[in-house]
């Protein structure tokens, strides 16, 4: 079944200057950018976006370090998009990823790890209306 998710190659990543092997790992995986845009989030915008973890200890420093800098918001579609983003991303602790993943190769520490994805429907429907409200996407 075709799926979208949401993904963030994060202010780190870009800062590394691997966009351009993060996205080949998506296609190469099957995952097709169906909505993409190069931003830099305001603080405001990155506590919205990441509201769940509100009453969470890394909530401001994680909001401070995405609205460090310029991110790229992706919709991925494929085959289980979710389930094979997750599976390419890694552990969120790069240290603790496999080989191979994203986060293995890019990632710093756990809030430095170079990329988000949606970890269920439910959130990937919040978070690509979030970034991508009433946009048509490419399919």
């Amino acid at each position: 079944m075709s799926e979208r998710t949401l993904a963030i190659i994060k202010p780190d990543a870009v800062k590394k200057h691997v966009i351009g092997d993060i996205l080949s790992r998506y296609e190469k995986a099957g995952l097709k950018p169906v909505a993409m845009k190069l931003m830099q989030m305001s603080k405001p915008t990155a506590e919205g976006f990441y509201a769940v973890h509100k009453a969470r200890p890394f909530f401001d420093s994680l909001c401070t370090f995405m609205s460090s800098g310029p991110s790229v918001v992706l919709v991925l579609q494929g085959p289980n998009a979710i389930k094979k983003n997750r599976e390419l991303m890694g552990a969120t602790d790069p240290a603790k990823a496999e080989a191979g993943t994203i986060r293995k190769a890019h990632g710093t520490n756990i809030e430095y790890n170079a990329v988000h994805g949606s970890d269920s429907p439910e959130t990937a429907q919040f978070e690509v209306g979030y970034f991508f409200p009433g946009m048509d996407m490419y399919s």
